[in-house]
């Protein structure tokens, strides 16, 4: 299901979806290429540049890159952008069981 980015107050957001080859979490980042890491992530503070750079997002969804990009909220503090949801803040860290196995070991967020 599409999430729209319509209703989203002003505010920072970044960019978020799946590989398609391999199901990791990845974020959009400089140059439409796809990170592991949210640092990596392009931060977007107007919300007609995210409008913007979500169209080239889910034309990589349209390649089979990733699936179902979307838009999420984050805020910055510490050196480091945090989603403002639960949920994404949970996709960000990696999977929540076994930190020292996967994507997520030997990451500091």
């Amino acid at each position: 299901m599409a999430r729209p980015a319509e209703g989203f107050a002003e505010g920072l957001r970044v960019i978020t979806a799946n590989r398609l080859d391999s199901g990791a979490v990845v974020w959009f980042g400089p140059g439409d290429s796809w990170a592991h890491r949210i640092a990596a992530a392009t931060i977007f503070e107007r919300a007609e540049e995210a409008e913007a750079a979500l169209e080239r997002a889910k034309a990589a969804a349209a390649a089979g890159v990733v699936v179902e990009p979307y838009l999420i909220e984050v805020v910055r503090g510490d050196d480091r952008v945090r989603p403002l949801r639960p949920r994404e803040l949970i996709r960000s860290l990696g999977p929540s069981v076994r930190a020292d196995l996967g994507i997520q070991a030997g990451q500091q967020q």
